[in-house]
């Protein structure tokens, strides 16, 4: 009997009967395998209360090798024997624990990665030179997991609960984490980390990497120091912010340098900074401190250069208020997947701040404030890349005239899936050449030759 008679034959029985045989002619629905199941975790909740009573009743500092001497020996008195192994597995975890963030303590070692992400108890997903793959890592429920977010949120004064299930926070090496629990989050509570590196990155270290070309770091080396205000464009994870922290370290010492932040992630190693952070609300919803406010303080606070972490509402203008009345050399960062969507989305942005404004005056302070956007996009390789610096050379008509200096040229995929592409100047000259070399900045004419592939000749 065919598939196609069989339910017709159904379809003329009692229901119930009708779905027995449903169910032999229907295909089941695929079902994930179960998690797996940790088979020391009794064990190891057993180890970590005693542990922890032990701690309490010590004084002194709390040191990761006086934690796993005292792990170890409650360990042994725990359970006869293990394998060797296995033992120092276990005691890294409960140590782990005990000292650092769990389950995923171990990834924020490692170097390799720059991103965890959290999706429940069950799903730990990292990303790995560019590309996402999944951990055998697991919690042991969602109350784990809350507890890892609170160990990393309660340090900074920030509370994650029902009435507030969204925090933005940031580890003591930098790294920042997102965290949002339920009832926003339907797959239980969620961590996301953006690692940073222990060692900022460098203007070398991006050339390596293929984000840009030697002639391009001269350049952009150059329009920091010559202070133009730049803005660095990008969708999420594209490396805006490593960026801007690699402009920031052109920045001459002897300047007052102010840093405004959601999260502080910045990184300078100039004497003479000043860090700003925003604050959310308290409990009762009052309290907050925003980016814009800080932006206007900063104005007070005689800055030499102001650096935005991210603009995304009605600071930016300000923002152009201040590049436009003496505090050249601003930088910072927005979303946007070109320069000239950026442009657009500024204009949206500086319409956020409450002020009725038309187009064209806006569009007038975006073309005297900004000189140069550089775009950056995450390929599909992973590869983060700047794929324009371009510059803002004015308005014509009630258009803002864009020109780009760099561009990055794709050319395809290679077998393993890698990006085939160059860097290579447009061969035009910025309009704000003189003003470089008004700070005695002399770029040769090398650096804009458009036959130059990668630094190499051809």
């Amino acid at each position: 009997m065919s598939l196609l008679e069989r339910l017709q034959k159904v379809q003329k029985e009692k229901p119930a009967e009708r779905m027995e045989e449903i169910k032999s002619v229907t295909p089941l629905p695929r079902k994930d395998p179960p998690p797996r199941k940790d088979p020391h975790a009794r064990l190891k909740a057993n180890v970590h209360r005693k542990l922890i009573a032990r701690v309490e009743a010590l004084q002194g500092e709390l040191v990761p090798e006086k934690v796993s001497r005292f792990a170890g020996e409650i360990l042994d008195g725990e359970v006869e024997y293990l394998p060797g192994s296995e033992r120092e597995k276990i005691l890294r975890e409960i140590v782990a624990e005990a000292v650092g963030y769990g389950p995923v303590h171990a990834l924020l070692l490692d170097d390799e990665i720059s991103e965890i992400m959290v999706n429940g108890p069950e799903q730990v997903y990292v990303e790995r030179n560019g590309k996402l793959e999944k951990t055998e890592i697991v919690f042991r429920d969602e109350t784990h997991v809350l507890h890892i977010i609170e160990k990393i949120v309660a340090p900074l004064g920030r509370r994650i609960d029902e009435s507030m299930p969204m925090v933005d926070a940031r580890l003591p090496d930098g790294s920042r984490v997102n965290a949002i629990i339920p009832p926003l989050a339907l797959n239980g509570p969620s961590i996301t980390i953006r690692k940073f590196a222990r060692d900022p990155f460098s203007i070398d270290n991006l050339i390596s990497f293929g984000s840009l070309s030697p002639a391009m770091a001269v350049f952009l080396e150059a329009a920091v120091k010559g202070r133009l205000n730049i803005i660095v464009s990008g969708g999420t994870g594209s490396g805006k912010t490593t960026s801007l922290n690699v402009l920031s370290s052109f920045i001459p010492e002897g300047e007052r340098i102010v840093t405004i932040e959601d999260a502080a992630e910045i990184r300078l190693h100039q004497d003479h900074v000043i860090t700003l952070e925003a604050r959310p609300p308290n409990i009762e919803g009052k309290g907050a401190i925003s980016i814009r406010e800080l932006v206007r303080n900063s104005l007070r606070m005689r800055p030499d250069r102001i650096v935005v972490g991210e603009v995304r509402g009605g600071e930016a203008l300000d923002m152009l208020q201040a590049m436009n009345t003496g505090h050249d050399g601003s930088l910072t960062t927005a979303h946007a997947n070109t320069p000239r969507d950026l442009l657009s989305r500024v204009e949206t942005m500086v319409m956020m701040a409450g002020m009725e404004l038309p187009a064209r005056a806006i569009r007038e302070q975006i073309a005297s404030a900004i000189d140069l956007i550089i775009q950056q996009n995450r390929l599909r390789d992973g590869r983060r890349v700047i794929t324009h610096i371009t510059e803002v050379q004015g308005m014509e008509g009630d258009v803002i005239v864009l020109q780009d200096i760099f561009v990055y040229k794709q050319e395809g995929i290679d077998a393993e899936g890698g990006v085939l592409g160059y860097f290579q100047a447009t061969g035009i000259r910025p309009k704000f050449m003189p003003r470089l070399e008004s700070f005695s900045l002399h770029l040769g004419a090398e650096i804009f030759d458009t036959r130059i592939n990668e630094g190499r000749m051809y």
